[in-house]
């Protein structure tokens, strides 16, 4: 790992770890639930690598079960949203043909409404939000649709900021098993007598205190 990745990766780690950015997200899906007084709200991120968006955050129902379960970024009315970065609200799921019931039965919970907004951060759509099933008698407007737009640039910088804190993990779990394998070898070389193993030894010292 090059000097340049690792110190991005240790500015990055300040901005906070997983644990806080996650506990954002769930702020933000508790307060969005409660405001629009909806039976459940969630947050998708978009996992690149897979192509599958992924639940980082879930209030009310399935709030236990479904943060880390996956599903293809194609399926269903957040996989709309994600590829059109198109806001969408629907009074009526059953009838909607973008509605992937199957996908819905698989977390445990089928809604009969629910209003999806884009998590875009300078035009890349990093996921979705979710409002689901707002109480009997009511639809999702024009005016809960803005509201919900407000919560979903606080939750763009969540998942950008849980992005950063997962790549910086990564590469400084990278730069210490680096570390760890040129020490071991080092360790071994120490009962070397011969001048090979001496000169190589030295060029490994060099090596650590460099990623010191």
């Amino acid at each position: 790992m090059d000097e340049g990745s690792l110190r991005a990766a240790v500015a990055a780690g300040t901005l906070g770890s997983e644990e806080q950015h996650r506990a954002l997200l769930q702020s933000i899906v508790d307060v969005a639930r409660a405001i629009f007084r909806a039976k459940a709200s969630s947050i998708f991120l978009f996992d690149e690598e897979t192509e599958e968006l992924v639940f980082e955050a879930v209030s009310g129902e399935g709030e236990g079960e479904l943060v880390g379960m996956r599903m293809p970024s194609s399926t269903g009315i957040s996989g709309w949203v994600l590829v059109t970065r198109q806001p969408l609200a629907i009074d009526d799921l059953a009838n909607d043909p973008r509605w992937a019931r199957s996908a819905a039965e698989r977390t445990g919970y089928v809604p009969n409404a629910m209003m999806v907004v884009p998590l875009l951060h300078e035009e890349v759509a990093l996921g979705t939000l979710s409002v689901l099933d707002p109480p009997e008698g009511t639809r999702f407007g024009v005016t809960e649709m803005d509201l919900l737009t407000l919560f979903a640039a606080q939750a763009a910088i969540g998942l950008q900021l849980l992005q950063k804190a997962r790549r910086a993990h990564r590469v400084l779990e990278d730069a210490g098993s680096t570390a760890a394998s040129v020490a071991r070898i080092a360790a071994l070389l120490e009962s070397r007598e011969d001048d090979a193993g001496r000169r190589l030894l030295t060029a490994l010292e060099d090596v650590l205190r460099a990623n010191d």
